[in-house]
């Protein structure tokens, strides 16, 4: 719970992670449709996780045609913008770095 409330609030600012996150509680409770309003959120700003999870709600009929459809354009404008040599090093060093979170969503979001 305590958790879940800091995530809110980081989301709220900007932090696509505890955005993902959100995704990824809401749909350990089955709450389908949320969970992939955080994920079509996080995809949006470029997070390469959330438009995988996304798809695989789809592929598994827990997410429709048109939210998919979305959150990909959305991951695919933000990765266009953001390209450069620099943010790409960036993402190789920090997804380095994130390998080690526990808070990975796992099969489950």
């Amino acid at each position: 719970a305590k958790r879940t409330q800091f995530w809110t609030r980081a989301a709220m600012q900007g932090h696509v992670e505890s955005r993902h996150n959100l995704g990824c509680i809401e749909g350990k409770k089955g709450e389908h449709d949320r969970a992939a309003r955080h994920f079509l959120i996080s995809a949006n700003m470029g997070y390469k996780k959330s438009i995988d999870t996304i798809k695989r709600m789809f592929i598994d009929g827990e997410a429709t045609k048109d939210q998919y459809a979305g959150a990909l354009k959305g991951y695919q404008v933000a990765v266009e913008e953001i390209k450069s040599h620099d943010r790409d090093e960036a993402k190789r060093l920090g997804s380095l770095e994130r390998k080690t979170s526990r808070y990975y969503c796992s099969k489950d979001y």
